[in-house]
């Protein structure tokens, strides 16, 4: 570091300045506190940061940060919506179970059993029977809302509830709207959207997360010599 052979690395004011990557330099700096690195979700410079961990002459680090197996995979989901006269249809898909069983747990379906004279207005006060959710398998469900007419003057009506929101909702345009909220809360972004068939108005829609912040951690103690290149340095851009 002091006999100038290396152009990277020069003193200016009476202290040492590394000429590298300023952003990243925090995740070098992580690693040799903590013997770990916290990747954030939307990272995406780990060509960059394996140069700089090489810079460093960390090459553990660098060797994990150079595997495909450590990079992030976005995890996609898909709403199918069904619009018809008196009903809504949902089937939604997910890569990640996790994520299915999560909006499972949130999304409640009630039947209110009424007469042929039934409005749109909710009744508070008239018992409502819980529905279970569709599983066709762990990585997606499916239910409805609106009305069922069966034989006679008689229907069932369906509602559903997203926690936490506390509405009871019939209509499939808000239970849609509401659930696309949700997402959006949840770190989803919208992908696209496309009609898949407009004869049967079915609408897809098609959002993308990816994972959250991953911590890799590095075993054991280096034997490499970290602090000769970095003792008294200060980051800058």
């Amino acid at each position: 570091m002091l006999d100038g052979s290396d152009p990277e690395i020069r003193i200016i004011n009476g202290q040492f300045f590394i000429d590298r990557d300023g952003d990243l330099f925090r995740f070098i700096l992580d690693y040799m506190r903590n013997r770990q690195v916290c990747i954030p979700p939307d990272f995406m410079e780990y060509e960059a940061l394996c140069r700089e961990a090489e810079f460093y002459e960390l090459r553990t680090l660098a060797d994990v940060l150079s595997k495909d197996s450590i990079r992030p995979r976005a995890e996609i989901l898909e709403v199918r919506f069904s619009l018809q006269e008196t009903h809504s249809f949902f089937r939604i898909f997910c890569s990640c179970s996790g994520t299915i069983e999560m909006l499972a747990a949130r999304i409640s379906i009630l039947v209110d059993q009424t007469a042929g004279n039934w409005t749109y207005a909710y009744q508070p006060t008239k018992p409502m029977a819980p529905v279970p959710l569709q599983r066709p398998s762990h990585h997606d469900l499916v239910f409805q809302c609106g009305n069922d007419f069966s034989a006679g003057e008689e229907f069932a009506a369906r509602y559903v509830t997203i926690q936490p929101d506390e509405r009871r909702l019939i209509n499939g345009t808000n239970v849609l709207g509401l659930l696309v909220d949700i997402l959006l809360k949840e770190g989803f972004r919208l992908l696209s959207t496309r009609t898949v068939s407009s004869e049967e108005k079915v609408e897809c829609y098609t959002f993308e997360r990816v994972k959250r912040p991953q911590i890799l951690t590095i075993g054991g103690h280096s034997t490499e010599n970290l602090q000769s290149k970095l003792v008294k340095s200060q980051r800058r851009k």
